[in-house]
Formats: structure tokens, sequence, C-alpha cells
């Protein structure tokens, strides 16, 4: 008989008991708890156990021995066959297996080392990486200047009292909750440390303009505190990396740029107060003619996806001490609207909404209104695939990736059930995709 289960993250099937399994048990408690099946094939098909009592007795033993927890397990029968369904919960506090913590990935058992060993054990004790304590690095190590900054961005905005401005360096730490006991935190080393990167690897930003993938043509590192960071990268990309269009209003030059500035900054905060600088990974963005793209490392809080990020969301910093102090600074405007606010500005500016993708962190993609727009440079890349209705389809939800069909029926002139035929096509040549549902989705351009 077949279980009618399916392995997952949850569940895992065994056709007999090996101690050894007791790791994928530590591996359930780490992550949201799971079903593992005695007795039971790869196919889900029960095969039985001739030694089901014993077991009944001898595994909530070694589990208890090993792992210092107790679990459920249940004899279970069906036709004469009988199996066990062994249930362990979630646990708040990490679970070690002889000395190693292991975790759910999809259906498999990984052990976890370095940096995501770090991020899990702080994640059960209620911590974030830019939560914990410093040692040798004390208020003579912090920059003076940091603080200027900071106190002179924080008093335009008025989110905390100018008394308090006016209060010294190691009161104002201690009111950012940047200090735990007698050590400062590692927030305070991004925000107010004179040589900040000493402190953190790879707690830099790195531009490059590109000709292509391979064709490097200038780049530039940007280090200092976070605050610095933010106000270098946005002089540098508008006013050597992107290339202004040049109109006039009557006799008035006027300079327009290829990204709303807005959306850039936007962008470009969420990824400094949002990356996983436990990583060591540089935040890249790569400047091309006809688009910008930028990448920090990361991950999505559990049980997100990129739909989550895209709709509606609760705002959960990944860094909520270097979030704070960046929100009273002015640098955030409002909590969890970041992917929203970098949307409608786009579309406010050129009516080119951005690209996002999850790849070991979050691109986020510009394009530019140019004659190498996307739409052009498939038409050259397929040649006849690409019929000049669906060139004109993929402008449309280039411009607006929201656009329902119904509008791409009317702008287009044609009927609704051919729209949806060459949507088809598209979508078969796997030049398009839709991310989300009919009514709250978006269209992406994926060739």
């Amino acid at each position: 008989m077949n279980l009618n289960l399916n392995e997952s993250q949850n569940i895992e099937f065994k056709q007999i008991w090996k101690d050894e399994y007791i790791k994928t048990l530590s591996a359930f408690t780490n992550s949201d708890g799971g079903k593992l099946y005695i007795g039971v094939n790869d196919d889900c098909n029960i095969i039985g156990i001739d030694n089901a009592k014993k077991l009944l007795e001898d595994i909530p033993n070694k589990v208890r021995d090993i792992l210092g927890i107790m679990v459920d397990v249940n004899l279970k029968q069906n036709e004469n066959k009988e199996y066990l369904e062994i249930i362990t919960d979630k646990y708040p506090y990490p679970i070690s297996y002889k000395g190693s913590y292991y975790y759910r990935s999809g259906s498999s058992t990984q052990e976890l080392k370095g940096a995501s060993l770090d991020k899990f054990l702080l994640g059960r004790q209620g911590k974030k990486w830019d939560g914990v304590p410093v040692p040798y690095f004390g208020f003579d190590d912090l920059d003076p200047f940091a603080f200027r900054l900071f106190r002179q961005k924080a008093e335009k905005k008025q989110r905390i009292d100018n008394e308090l401005l006016k209060e010294s360096d190691e009161i104002l730490i201690n009111k950012l909750h940047l200090k735990e006991g007698d050590y400062l935190k590692r927030a305070a080393t991004l925000l107010f440390a004179k040589e900040p990167q000493r402190y953190v690897t790879g707690s830099t930003i790195k531009i490059g303009y590109f000709k292509s993938n391979s064709d490097l043509v200038y780049q530039d590192m940007i280090e200092g505190n976070l605050f610095e960071q933010v106000d270098k990268t946005m002089e540098l990309i508008f006013t050597k990396y992107l290339k202004a269009i040049i109109s006039y209003e009557g006799v008035q030059r006027v300079e327009s740029f290829p990204v709303s500035e807005l959306a850039f900054r936007e962008a470009l905060i969420n990824a400094v107060v949002h990356k996983d600088y436990g990583s060591q990974q540089t935040i890249q963005i790569s400047v091309y003619d006809d688009k910008l793209l930028m990448w920090n490392a990361g991950d999505l809080p559990p049980h997100w996806t990129l739909d989550t990020l895209m709709q509606k969301h609760n705002s959960e910093p990944h860094n909520p001490a270097i979030a704070y102090p960046f929100f009273l600074a002015g640098y955030i405007e409002s909590w969890g609207r970041g992917i929203e606010k970098i949307i409608e500005e786009s579309q406010k500016f050129n009516g080119i909404i951005p690209q996002f993708r999850w790849l070991n962190g979050l691109w986020v993609e510009f394009y530019f209104n140019t004659d190498n727009s996307i739409p052009n440079r498939l038409g050259e890349k397929l040649g006849e695939k690409l019929g000049e209705t669906q060139q004109s389809i993929i402008k449309l939800m280039q411009n607006n990736p929201k656009i329902p069909i119904t509008a791409l029926a009317t702008q287009l002139d044609i009927s609704t059930t051919a729209i949806e035929k060459h949507i088809k096509k598209l979508k078969e040549e796997n030049i398009i995709k839709r991310n989300g549902s009919a009514k709250g989705g978006y269209w992406e351009i994926i060739s």
C-alpha cells in the first residue's frame, strides 16, 4: 500500500532502522519538525519491518541518550505489515548530533558549517548577526566624523530628540542600542568605526562598468562606514557611471538619467541594510550601456519567496541594529515598502519597472529606455521566432509588468484570444513567464 506522501523537508522514508538516522531526527528539530517512517521505501510503499515492537522501545531511549530530547514513536499496521512513525517537534534551542548540527533543506539532511552555522545558532538564541558583541573594539575605535554625519541627517528628519543628539557619542551609542554589557555590537563597527572593513570583511560596495559580461572597462571599490558608502555610491553612479541624456527646454539645458535616482537610492539602501554581512561578500553594481544590475548576498526570511517580497509584507530587517539608525537618519522612509517604492518610483520616472530575481541573494535589474531595449535585442536574437505582435507584447510588458491581458488586447487592437495564443508561444519559447496570480502577479522577461 502507498502512504500517499512524498519525501519533503518534513517527511523521510527508510526501509529499515539504523542508529545513524538519529541525525535526520536532529535535523528535524533544527528545522520545522518532521516525521520519519521506518518500513517504507522511497516510492512511499509500505514494506514493513520485523522488529517493530523492539524498536518501539529502543528508539526513544537512543534518541534521548544521543540528542537529549524525546520523540513520539508510533506503531502503525497495514495489511499485516508493521511500520513505525517517528514524530519530531521543532525545538527552540539548537540540537547537536555527536557535536555537529544538521538542518533539513528540501528532502535532504545537510550539516551546518561556517556562516550558515553561525546564523543558525544566533537565530536559536533570538539574535541577529549585527547584534553580536565585538571584543577588542571600543570607543577609541569610533569615528567622530561618522557621528557628525549621523547627527546632521537625524536632526533634519526629527525622528530622534534633538536634546539626545547633543549628548556624547557614548550616550548616543547606548540610545541606539549598539552596546551590550561592556561590548559594542557588530552594527557599531559598520556604522561608526574609523575602519569598518578591519572588523567586517567584504563590507564594501563594488561598482563596475561593462561593455559585455567579460569586458570590464573600469571599476571602483567603496569603503568607509555604511552612511558614507550610500552617499559615495550615489555620487559615483550619477556622475561617473550613468550617462545623462541631454535635452533643452527653450534655452535651458536639461539632464535626465536612464534610472530614477529615488528608485536606485531605495534599492541601494535595501542592499546595505538587508545584506548578509556574515557572507563576507561585497555588494556588486554592474553598469552596462542598456542596464544596471545590483546584487547583494542574503537569505529571505523563513517561508518567504520572491512573490512574498513583491507583495505587501511585514518588515523583517535582516539587520535590525543597522536598520534603526538608518531610519532615524532618514535613509529609510518607511518599513516594509522598499520593493514597492522601487517599482513606484521607476514607473513614475520612465514607465519601466525593474526586474527582481533571487539567486544566492537579491538581484535588482534596471533596464534603460534606449534603442537597445529588451524587445529589440530579443528580436535580433530570435529572428523569425518573434513576430511584430509578440515584440509589441513584450514592449508593453517591459513598460508595465502588471499589465492585464485585456489591456494588451485593447492597446494592440486584437482579441484577448489572440493575445493568449501569443503569450502561450512566448512562454513555450522561455521568453516570458508569469510570477504570482493572475490578479496580483506580474510578467517577467526571462530570455
